[in-house]
């Protein structure tokens, strides 16, 4: 299965030591399943429809017989309509194109609509729902099956396990600590705004609304089949449930409401403070353990990790950390939705047009994506301004930047060693045209 590369976890063996965490891979089969969804399409009624509720738009078409509906959507997948029913008169039907036939779906509203447990405030988002969960279901249903059976639960921090660890290090005079019970009562369908991943099973949470379930005192995040498999004991570890590292973009910048992860913000200042003229600059490589100390340093204190010349004077290590940062995120900042869009604009032969299609490339992006690679292209081209001093222009930082910022969908050897030439490329152009690009 094309999702067999997605399915380890690196450092699987468990410890209960704090200082032994390693943080989990996320992992992208079912978000890049949702990316590839049949999208809606609204086959609208050509003329008024009187008997048409008030709730109901132009996808109304009236009366219809099932074989009507299915010659009216045309074979097209995605597309549908709503019907009154012919054999139940004053009901209402959702026909829709999934699988080269016509589902018939009966089709409720009480302030919202829904065909099943899932409230919509659109028909619309509806169909879009049912299609990526028809897709993926029938995609992957037997990924699905199986997804549970290598958890990471333990590894985030929520178990008991770390709890009775560390109560032997405090101290008996403390009081302990209050340890926080995962009912059923406080697990609860969630609708998660941007990508989430399952916290139990470490695979995408799919759909618009209702991904999964949250739990109301320690925070965890889990799908809804995962909940039934959560211990009946959580502990909550905010250092490990606040993770910097490997959390969506997306999802961390709005944590912290800021329009860019801290990391990008706080490195980068502490590069160019410093580290401007520095040989090799992103192409030598810091020593790896201070660079993870850098990690569990913004995994533990967040925006008040001190990564100054104090502690890391070896300029290498911050620049380090930050491509590791971007290497670790379960979407790459030019995401998998866009990625055979730059590849394709690199291999465009007129100059004009290949920056054009970048362009709509850049307009593609999540706001978080973009303003994260904006920022980091305008410190790339700084960068350059030091060629001189540290042997860095825009096609050395396109080598190294390239397969950082750039992941292709499917993890195919061969594909991605013949697009490394083409991410480079990429990669040098926004750095070369920053100013024009965004």
């Amino acid at each position: 299965m094309a999702a067999s590369s997605n399915s380890s976890l690196s450092g699987s063996s468990v410890s209960s030591d704090p200082e032994d965490y390693q943080p989990p891979i996320w992992k992208s089969y079912l978000y890049r399943l949702q990316q590839e969804a049949p999208r809606p399409k609204r086959m609208t009624c050509p003329q008024e429809m009187d008997t048409r509720p008030k709730y109901y738009g132009r996808e109304f078409h009236g009366m219809l017989s099932r074989e009507s509906a299915d010659e009216l959507l045309g074979g097209a997948e995605g597309a549908y309509l709503v019907r009154e029913s012919q054999r139940q008169p004053g009901t209402h039907t959702l026909a829709l194109r999934f699988g080269h036939q016509t589902l018939n779906y009966r089709l409720f509203y009480d302030g919202k609509h829904f065909v099943g447990e899932k409230r919509f405030e659109t028909v619309h988002d509806l169909v879009t729902d049912g299609l990526i969960t028809l897709y993926i279901e029938t995609k992957a249903a037997e990924y699905i099956a199986k997804m549970t059976t290598n958890p990471i639960y333990e590894h985030l921090g929520y178990t008991s396990l770390l709890k009775d660890k560390m109560g032997h290090r405090l101290s008996r005079r403390r009081t302990e600590p209050h340890r926080v019970t995962f009912q059923r009562e406080d697990r609860k369908v969630h609708t998660f705004r941007g990508p989430h991943w399952c916290e139990y099973c470490a695979n995408f949470m799919w759909g618009l609304i209702a991904q999964g379930v949250h739990c109301s005192d320690c925070g965890l995040n889990v799908h809804k089949q995962c909940s039934k498999l959560v211990p009946s004991d959580c502990q909550p570890d905010l250092r490990r449930i606040k993770k910097v590292f490997s959390c969506d973009l997306t999802t961390l910048v709005k944590a912290h409401n800021t329009t860019r992860p801290m990391v990008v913000d706080m490195c980068i200042k502490e590069i160019e403070l410093r580290g401007l003229q520095s040989e090799g600059l992103y192409r030598v490589s810091g020593f790896s353990e201070h660079i993870e100390d850098v990690r569990l340093a913004f995994d533990r204190d967040g925006e008040k990790a001190d990564i100054s010349a104090n502690v890391y004077n070896d300029i290498n290590i911050i620049a380090g950390a930050l491509k590791l940062y971007l290497r670790d995120l379960p979407i790459p900042v030019i995401t998998f939705h866009v990625y055979s869009k730059f590849i394709l604009a690199a291999k465009m032969p007129n100059p004009d047009t290949r920056l054009e299609a970048i362009h709509e490339g850049l307009l593609l992006l999540p706001p978080a994506h973009y303003e994260t690679l904006r920022h980091l292209m305008m410190h790339l081209k700084k960068v350059t301004m030091f060629e001189k001093d540290n042997f860095m222009n825009s096609e050395n930082l396109g080598i190294v930047f390239g397969p950082t910022l750039m992941q292709p969908p499917e993890q195919n050897a061969l594909a991605t060693l013949n697009d490394m030439r083409h991410q480079k490329l990429i990669i040098q152009l926004l750095i070369e045209h920053e100013d024009v690009l965004f």
